[in-house]
């Protein structure tokens, strides 16, 4: 029970950098006996802080390659958890889009340049795009006023879309990206829920509430003796689509009624 036998220290950053290596230095000082870490932006700063205290994440783009953890299978030090996606979930944003968007063809994936997750996941989307006819650019974005000139560039061709893909950058700007969506008049495709719920149009991802309700079985575990290292990284087992359909409307789109049947959450 909390305050009884158990004791919750809470750190937010979103996604300043400084303030969240400040944060894990201080929750590293508070030695607790292990730390949950949303997302790479978070998990990195936090290895760097402790390789000791285990350390649990509910999403990470792509933890092996970040250095995370030495395998999916076998973790190998004191970081382990639970996967934001498997790769081919690119294909299947692609696919999605053309889906909502049939006169699509061109699109541009909107992305936060330097994270390990990102080549895989372009990679994914690019390789999609010659059966659907579709041609990919890179939307490399470091801050506000790059998503701006980018997105306002893409747009003065016909029939685009966008994907924005997993990352810090893009939750921190969210609305910014949601809003350009409307003005450019860009079908958009989203890795999470909550741009939806902001609205955005479709967005196809890991089920949050799922991936918090596992990572709570590891800390469990290790908070009773289990070693992180010995934990394998978990890839998600339930995904969701969430559509929008007062911005379809606004947009010009018409969702199709086998479509919509799919869809695990339509707001209207």
């Amino acid at each position: 029970m909390i305050g009884r036998n158990v004791q919750i220290e809470t750190r937010w950053a979103t996604a300043n950098e400084a303030e969240i290596r400040k944060n894990a230095a201080e929750l590293v000082a508070l030695k607790p006996d292990v730390i949950l870490a949303h997302g790479s932006s978070t998990v990195g700063p936090m290895q760097q802080a402790t390789r000791t205290i285990p350390i649990v994440f509910p999403v990470a783009g792509d933890p092996v390659a970040a250095g995370f953890v030495e395998s999916l299978a076998r973790p190998g030090g004191n970081i382990t958890g639970f996967a934001l996606f498997e790769f081919s979930i690119g294909a299947k944003w692609l696919e999605l889009l053309k889906q909502i968007s049939p006169r699509l063809t061109r699109a541009a994936v909107l992305q936060q340049p330097g994270l390990p997750s990102v080549l895989a996941q372009f990679g994914a989307i690019q390789s999609a795009a010659p059966s659907l006819g579709v041609t990919i650019d890179a939307m490399n974005v470091r801050d506000a006023a790059m998503i701006e000139s980018a997105m306002a560039a893409f747009a003065k061709e016909p029939n685009g879309g966008v994907i924005v893909t997993a990352g810090a950058l893009p939750q921190r700007h969210r609305d910014l990206i949601i809003a350009l969506a409307a003005r450019h008049n860009l079908p958009t495709l989203y890795f999470d829920r909550s741009f939806v719920a902001a609205g955005g149009l479709v967005s196809y991802g890991a089920d949050g509430t799922d991936q918090y309700r596992r990572v709570a079985g590891y800390v469990d575990r290790i908070l009773r003796g289990e070693k992180a290292a010995d934990l394998p990284v978990q890839a998600p087992i339930k995904y969701e689509m969430v559509m929008n359909l007062k911005t379809a409307k606004a947009l010009g789109l018409t969702i199709s009624p086998t479509l919509l049947a799919t869809a695990d959450e339509v707001i209207e």
